[in-house]
């Protein structure tokens, strides 16, 4: 009941009412009403702002108000306006800093004062003024000493004084939590940080629905395998009842490993549009803040939000940021804030109070290797699915998906086939940057479809960057770089084992004068000729310079 009284608009209402204060005459209805009425001063996220804006509101007014009754002039304005028409009643020194001039000859609505340096040289310019003007004994200025406490003046020893107090009951709210508005706050996520500071633990996950999903596997091509063994997550979240009756308990997550812009973050929102479940996505720099605590505040929230949303997909990317391995160099032993992050991970995914339920698991990393062992035991992250760079196969399959949308009169089919030639070592990512590159062009030349040039000149953009037609090179310059570039096509068309070659150029890219294109075979493992060549065709470029310049010196 002390509770209650302590808020002025409940109070009242009750009073209104008629009822005695006391604990037994409240019955629970009542009780519950009077707390209701005061909901928005605990739960309501802008209760506190609208006080602190009110507050400042008066104070600037009242600040204003009493910047307008005082005027501030010099010792000359005190002596022509005041000390010659012999107007002054009496003059009052306050704290010994300033001087407030009381006249009942001269009211304008306004008091005016002046500064003063000190007391004994503000006395010695009185009274030579009072004698130059010929005043006698009797007709003497009063002058009276008094401390006053200026609210105005003291803005700044406050300031200094009330900013640590209030940072301080910030980080300490922001702790321990705010009672029960922040346990309340979000379906009991946090545990902690609740309150008005409720936003730092809370989790910054964003849950797409799945009627908002519109990707699914059609749309991801060049990794078959990594879809077939997640294909298994996807008929748990479908058919769960099918693997509980044999006593089958489904992996509790994924991690999605292999190089940049290979399609690991697609395949994990596929995987959820193909089960039609919510998706729910996070980065893993989003837990770490500067405020310890932050972080397991956020993954208890994160994890909360997730089984209120079950079944769903949980999607960690960048997993390393939170998950990399503990005991460092770079930590503090056991009280780093990302150690803790990472410890409340663990629990949260298998830990001793962990729940089952439908909530399935999958992060993406490019470093693995990285990664603390713990987080990849079975029962966690029980999968680690590789998704490597498509093979020629996989880059014709994901062009088709990229050439879809793309007007042009070209055979989609065999042009997507040719593009995956031209296009070795390529991620999903690249392929993706071509076909866009390539409808910019167009649309740059304005012509009305994709040309099969356009095509190219794209994959020369990727490749080897744009081209360069301001930079003027000087003659000797031009041919330098052209017998370079040609003791690389002349070492590449003798030699047995070398790649085919597809273009040279000596027009400048990027940061180079020149380049040649080559169509490297799909193999995974080189004979000793086929390095034997490939050395070749690197120094054969200097052996062929050397040879013109000796020969053809005039030329050269």
């Amino acid at each position: 009941m002390l509770r209650i009284c302590t808020h002025v608009g409940p109070y009242r209402e009750f009073l209104r009412n008629g009822a005695s204060y006391n604990k037994n005459s409240l019955s629970q209805g009542e009780v519950t009403r009077l707390l209701q009425k005061d909901a928005w001063f605990e739960e309501s996220p802008g209760g506190w702002q609208q006080i602190a804006i009110s507050v400042g509101l008066i104070l600037a007014l009242y600040l204003f108000m009493d910047y307008q009754s005082y005027r501030e002039i010099s010792w000359k304005e005190f002596f022509h306006e005041f000390l010659e028409p012999g107007i002054v009643d009496r003059l009052e020194v306050v704290d010994k800093r300033w001087v407030r001039i009381v006249s009942s000859a001269k009211s304008t609505g306004q008091t005016c004062y002046f500064n003063i340096g000190s007391v004994d040289s503000f006395e010695r310019s009185l009274a030579a003024a009072q004698m130059h003007l010929g005043y006698d004994a009797d007709r003497q200025i009063p002058v009276l000493y008094k401390s006053e406490f200026d609210f105005k003046r003291e803005i700044p020893n406050l300031i200094s004084i009330a900013f640590p107090l209030l940072f301080g009951y910030y980080i300490y709210r922001m702790l321990k939590g705010g009672g029960a508005a922040g346990g309340a706050g979000r379906a009991g996520g946090g545990g902690g940080l609740g309150g008005m500071f409720g936003g730092f633990g809370q989790s910054t996950a964003r849950i797409i629905n799945k009627e908002d999903i519109k990707v699914s596997f059609k749309d991801v091509a060049g990794c078959e395998e990594a879809k077939i063994e997640i294909m298994e997550f996807v008929n748990f979240l479908k058919n769960p009842q099918q693997y509980k009756d044999l006593g089958a308990k489904i992996p509790k997550g994924a991690i999605l490993t292999g190089p940049p812009g290979t399609g690991k973050t697609l395949l994990a929102k596929a995987t959820a549009g193909e089960a039609n479940v919510p998706f729910i996505t996070v980065s893993g720099s989003e837990f770490l803040e500067m405020f310890v605590g932050v972080g397991p505040a956020r993954v208890r929230d994160m994890f909360a939000m997730a089984r209120k949303n079950s079944p769903c997909i949980l999607f960690i990317d960048e997993i390393d940021a939170v998950g990399r391995k503990r005991g460092g160099k770079g930590g503090m032993g056991g009280h780093s804030e990302q150690e803790n992050t990472l410890n409340q991970l663990l629990v949260e995914m298998d830990g001793f109070s962990t729940e089952e339920s439908s909530v399935i698991v999958v992060a993406a990393t490019n470093r693995v290797d990285i990664l603390d062992s713990a987080l990849l035991r079975p029962g966690r992250f029980d999968r680690q699915i590789y998704v490597p760079v498509p093979d020629i196969k996989g880059r014709a399959s994901i062009f088709r998906v990229h050439l879809g949308p793309l007007k042009t009169s070209l055979d989609k089919v065999q042009l997507s086939r040719k593009l995956a030639a031209h296009t070795p070592g390529f991620s999903g990512a690249d392929i993706s940057n071509v076909c866009n590159e390539a409808a910019l062009i167009a649309a740059r030349d304005a012509a009305e479809e994709i040309s099969q040039k356009n095509f190219e000149q794209a994959i020369e953009r990727v490749v080897a960057g744009m081209e360069k037609k301001s930079q003027v090179l000087q003659p000797e310059e031009k041919r330098t770089v052209a017998y370079h570039e040609a003791g690389h096509a002349i070492a590449g068309w003798f030699l047995e084992y070398a790649d085919p070659l597809l273009k040279v150029s000596i027009i400048p890219r990027g940061k180079g004068l020149g380049y040649a294109q080559y169509l490297p075979k799909e193999q995974y493992l080189y004979s000793k000729e086929q390095l034997l060549d490939r050395f070749v065709i690197i120094q054969n470029v200097s052996l062929l310079f050397c040879f013109l310049t000796f020969f053809f010196p005039f030329s050269c």
